[in-house]
C-alpha cells in the first residue's frame, strides 16, 4: 500500500469554489493540499499552433493531458477546462451578482419538484465583496471598441439598457493607474505562483483561448497565488478518483499522479498516492464533482439522493449577427471588428418573472470576439469568394504577360486576393446566458459521464432570447443566424451547473445551505456543482461567493486534530479454498438481471425502488464446475464464477475478481434447497464489493419451479468477505433470468477436461435429482407461500415484514 499523508484539509479542483477555499485555509493556519488534474500554465504556454492545439485535450486515457476538456452528450455539448485555475484560464472574465430577485424559493420545474435557493443576496454579499478585493475587476476602459459601440447602439434603438460589466482583466499596471497596453503588471505583495511576467491587456480577443500576456487576473495569478505564499501544498496534474470517510473521521483520498513529459511510447506514467485528511473540500466543477460522488457512492452511502439533480447550462446560447451594418453613408464600410478588446465588454439584461409579471425567464445577451487569427480562417473558409478573387488576380496576371506589358508591381492584385474581409469584419457573435430550467439528470452510463437534458422544457426561454438576438442583428442591418447545433436542439454550454445542489434538507439537496453535505459532516461541495439552480449571469462570481461563505462557516468548527501515522487499511481476507483438481469438467454461462437501490437492505424493497429509479443490475457469469464428480459429491456444491457485473450506478460494467456458486445447498429450512452466489468486485474508484446472491428452491403450492430457478436475492456488502462471514449490507435487490436468456443459457453448457459429454450428462443428472428432492420429496411443505417473489408487484405490503416471515419459515 503506498504511504498516506496528512492535512488539515484537502482542496479537489482549482477553479473558483477550490482556489478561495485553499485561499481561505490556508489563511486560517491550516495544513492544505490542494490537487489539480490538469497543468499549469504560465503566461506564453498556451497552444496557439495547431501541432500545440492538437495536444491541448483532455483525454487521459487517449494519453491527452491539455486544457480543453470537451463533452458531448445527448441533448447538449460542454466545454470546460483542466488546468491549474480551473475555469478562469479560458473563461470571458465577467464577474456580475446574481440579482436579488433571481434567488427564487419553491420555482416549479416541469417533471415535478421545485427550484429552490436556501440562501439569498444578503448571504453573500459581504462575500461578493470579499472576491472581488482580491480579482479586482473593472470594467472595459476602451468605451469607442467598435464591437462595443455597435452593442450599445442596437440596445438603445430597442430601448434596453446596455452596460459594461466588471472583468477581471488587468488594463493597467495597477489598481487606480492609467490603462495601456501591453505594460508590465506590479507584482501582488504574495508573487505569483509561476514566476514570470505579466503584461496588460493588449485587447487580441484570446481570452477564451488562455492568455499569453498573464493580463487575466485568473485564479493561479491571484488566490492560488496567495494560498500557495501561505504555505498550500499546491499539486497539479493529480486526479482523484475516491473519496472515502475513515472510522477515526475525516476522510481518505486516492488519487493518481501522473508524470509531467510523456515516455518513449508517449505514454504518461501514472503513481497511485493516498491522502488523508480532517476536512474535504469538493471544487472540481460539475463534471468533475458530480462524477467523482456518483463513482463513490458506496465508500459514501449517507449521500442523498439528489446527486445527479437540478442540472442546468445556466441558459447558455450562440448565435451570429453576420455581415452587420456593412456600410456608412458615403459607402465606407463600418468595421464591428469583433477580434479587437477582451472577448465581452457589453452585456445588456432582459427582466425575469419575478422582477416584471409576465416577463417570463430573465437572461442576459452579450456581445462576444474571437481571436485575431481566426478572421484568417473564417476568411478562407469563403471558398467561392476566395476561387472567384483568385481567378480574378491570376487572369490579370496573364492578361498582362500576353499583350507583354511592363507590370512588375503586383501589389494591388494580392490586396484584392486577400480580400476586405468584410464577413469577418462585420459580424458578431452574440451570447445569451440566464435562468433556464434546471430539471436535467446527470448519472453514469457505461462507467462514463451522462447528462438527460433537454432545451423542450426551456422552450419558452430560448425563444424570448433568440427574439432579442434577432431584434439587435436587424438593428444592425445583419442576418441573424443561429448555431448549427441548434438545428438539432441542442446548445453548447460553457456554464454546467448543478449535480450536488444545495438544498433546506436531505431529502432535497446534497448539501446543506453552508455547502455540507447532508449525511457527512465536514465533506463540503464549492463549485458549481452546488448551485441548486441557474445564476442567470455568467456563474463565476456567485460560486466564489459561495466557497468563501462555506469556508468561513466550516473554520467556526473545531480544528481537526492531526492523528498519528494513520493505521492501515487492512483488507478483507482474499483467500479462498483451493480449487478441486480438474478431471470430468462442465461450464455454462447464466446471465441474470435486474434492479437494485443502494442504502436498501430488504431486496424486494431495493428492487421496487430500484425499479422506480432505474437503477439497474445485471451479471453474465461463467459456472465452471473442474471436476463434477467432486462438485456433486461434495456437501457444498461448489463451483467457481467468472465475468462481469454492469450497474450503472457503482460505475458501469465491473470485472469479477473472484466467485463462487453453490448449487442446491441444502436449506436452513427441511424440504428446501439454497442456489448462492457470492461475486468479489471493486466499483469505479476501487472500493471492493461483494455480491450475495441467493434463489430458495422448495416446493409451494402452485408450479413453482420456474419462479424458485430463475430469481436471484442479493444484498450488497463493503469489502470483499470470504465465504460463510457477511458485513454490513449496503445494498439490495433482486435478479431474474429472462426467459431467452434462459434458452440462450442452454446452448452454452459445455463439457471440460477428460469424458467432457460424460460431465454434463452427471451435471444433468445431479441437477435433476436435485429438483426431484426438493420437489417430489415426501416432507411437509409450507401451506403458505412465503417466499419474497409474490411480494415483488405488491405495494401495499411492509417489505422487512415479509422478509421476517420468510426467514422464520
Amino acid at each position: 500500500m503506498a504511504a498516506v499523508e496528512y492535512a488539515d484539509a484537502v482542496v479537489v479542483g482549482s477553479g473558483f469554489g477550490g482556489s478561495v477555499s485553499a485561499f481561505r485555509l490556508a489563511e486560517a493556519g491550516r495544513s492544505v493540499v490542494l490537487l489539480e488534474r490538469g497543468r499549469a500554465y504560465a503566461p506564453g504556454t498556451f497552444a496557439r499552433t495547431p501541432h500545440e492545439m492538437s495536444r491541448n485535450f483532455w483525454e487521459p486515457k487517449d494519453e491527452l493531458l491539455g486544457l480543453f476538456d470537451i463533452r458531448s452528450f445527448r441533448k447538449l455539448e460542454a466545454i470546460v477546462s483542466a488546468g491549474l485555475g480551473g475555469g478562469s484560464l479560458i473563461y470571458a472574465n465577467v464577474l456580475l451578482r446574481k440579482d436579488e430577485r433571481w434567488f427564487v424559493h419553491d420555482s416549479p420545474l416541469p417533471g415535478g419538484g421545485y427550484e429552490n435557493w436556501p440562501i439569498g443576496r444578503a448571504d453573500l454579499d459581504r462575500h461578493y465583496d470579499a472576491v472581488e478585493e482580491m480579482m479586482t475587476p473593472s470594467p472595459n476602459p476602451y468605451p469607442d471598441l467598435p464591437k462595443a459601440k455597435a452593442l450599445r447602439e442596437a440596445a438603445e434603438a430597442l430601448g434596453l439598457e446596455a452596460f459594461s460589466p466588471p472583468l477581471a482583466i488587468s488594463f493597467a499596471p495597477r489598481p487606480g493607474a492609467r490603462a495601456g497596453q501591453k505594460q508590465i503588471i506590479d507584482d501582488a505583495p504574495y508573487g505569483n505562483i509561476h514566476g514570470v511576467t505579466r503584461l496588460t491587456c493588449r485587447l487580441c480577443g484570446e481570452c477564451d483561448l488562455g492568455c499569453n500576456e498573464g493580463s487575466k487576473n485568473t485564479l493561479d495569478h491571484t488566490y492560488l497565488s496567495a494560498a500557495a505564499h501561505l504555505g498550500a501544498d499546491i499539486r497539479t496534474l493529480s486526479e482523484v478518483y475516491s473519496v472515502a470517510p475513515v472510522s477515526d473521521g475525516g476522510y481518505e483520498v486516492r488519487y493518481r499522479q501522473y508524470a509531467a513529459e510523456p515516455d518513449e511510447n508517449g505514454h504518461y506514467e501514472r503513481t497511485e498516492r493516498v491522502i488523508r485528511c480532517g476536512q474535504l473540500f469538493l471544487g472540481a466543477g460539475t463534471f468533475g464533482t458530480t462524477s467523482l460522488l456518483l463513482r463513490n457512492r458506496v465508500n459514501l452511502p449517507s449521500l442523498g439522493r439528489a446527486v445527479g439533480l437540478r442540472f442546468s447550462g445556466n441558459g447558455d446560447l450562440l448565435t451570429f449577427c453576420v455581415g452587420g451594418t456593412t456600410t456608412r453613408p458615403g459607402g465606407q464600410l463600418r468595421v464591428i471588428d469583433p477580434n479587437r478588446g477582451p472577448v465581452i465588454t457589453t452585456a445588456i439584461r432582459r427582466p425575469d418573472g419575478v422582477d416584471e409579471e409576465g416577463a417570463g425567464r430573465g437572461y442576459y445577451v452579450q456581445e462576444a470576439g474571437f481571436p485575431d487569427f481566426a478572421n484568417w480562417l473564417i476568411e478562407a473558409a469563403q471558398v467561392t469568394s476566395s476561387v472567384k478573387r483568385a481567378a480574378n488576380v491570376v487572369s490579370k496576371i496573364m492578361a498582362h504577360r500576353m499583350a507583354k506589358k511592363n507590370e512588375s508591381t503586383i501589389s494591388a492584385e494580392i490586396a484584392k486576393l486577400i480580400g476586405e474581409g468584410r464577413l469577418t469584419a462585420t459580424s458578431l457573435p452574440l451570447l445569451g446566458m440566464g435562468r433556464d430550467t434546471p430539471d436535467g439528470r446527470i448519472t453514469l452510463r457505461d462507467g462514463e459521464l451522462d447528462v438527460d437534458w433537454t432545451t423542450a422544457t426551456s422552450a419558452a426561454y430560448f425563444e424570448a432570447m433568440r427574439q432579442t438576438m434577432r431584434d439587435i442583428t436587424e438593428k444592425l442591418d445583419g442576418r441573424f443566424r443561429d448555431n448549427p447545433l441548434w438545428w438539432t436542439k441542442r446548445v453548447v454550454t460553457v456554464h454546467p451547473l448543478g449535480g450536488a445542489p444545495m438544498g433546506r434538507h436531505v431529502h432535497e439537496g446534497v448539501v446543506d445551505s453552508w455547502n455540507e453535505s447532508f449525511g457527512h459532516p465536514n465533506l463540503f461541495v464549492v463549485d458549481g456543482s452546488a448551485v441548486p439552480g441557474p445564476v442567470g449571469p455568467n456563474p463565476s462570481l456567485t460560486i466564489a461567493a459561495m466557497a468563501d461563505r462555506a469556508v468561513e462557516r466550516a473554520l467556526e468548527k473545531p480544528r481537526p486534530k492531526r492523528r498519528r501515522a494513520p493505521r492501515a487499511v487492512i483488507a478483507a481476507s482474499e483467500t479462498a479454498p483451493p480449487a478441486p483438481a480438474e478431471g470430468a469438467g462442465m461450464e455454462f454461462t447464466e446471465q441474470m438481471k435486474g434492479y437494485l437501490t443502494l442504502g436498501e437492505t430488504d431486496p424486494v424493497t431495493g428492487y421496487r425502488i430500484g425499479r422506480q429509479l432505474t437503477h439497474r443490475f445485471m451479471f453474465q457469469l461463467t459456472i465452471t464446475a473442474p471436476d463434477v464428480e467432486t462438485f456433486a459429491n461434495e456437501p457444498d456444491h461448489t463451483a467457481t464464477a467468472e465475468g462481469f457485473v454492469r450497474c450503472d450506478v457503482l460505475g458501469g460494467e465491473l470485472p469479477v475478481k473472484r466467485g463462487w456458486a453453490n448449487l442446491f445447498v441444502a436449506g436452513d429450512a427441511e424440504g428446501t434447497r439454497e442456489m448462492q452466489y457470492r461475486l468479489w468486485f471493486n466499483d469505479l474508484s476501487g472500493a471492493p464489493l461483494t455480491m450475495y446472491g441467493f434463489k430458495t428452491v422448495r416446493d409451494d403450492p402452485g408450479f413453482d419451479v420456474w419462479r424458485d430457478t430463475s430469481t436471484l436475492y442479493v444484498t450488497l456488502m463493503q469489502g470483499h468477505i470470504p465465504p460463510g462471514e457477511t458485513d454490513e449490507v449496503i445494498g439490495a435487490g433482486v435478479l431474474r433470468i429472462l426467459p431467452l436468456d434462459f434458452v440462450r443459457q442452454i446452448t452454452t453448457f459445455r463439457g471440460a477436461g477428460s469424458g467432457s459429454v460424460g460431465a454434463i450428462a452427471r451435471f444433468g443428472g445431479f441437477f435433476m435429482k436435485s429438483v426431484m428432492d426438493a420437489y417430489l420429496s415426501p416432507a411437509p411443505r409450507t401451506p403458505v407461500d412465503a417466499s419474497p417473489e409474490r411480494h415483488l408487484d405488491d405495494p401495499s405490503a411492509d417489505a422487512r415484514t415479509r422478509r421476517s416471515e420468510e426467514m422464520i419459515t
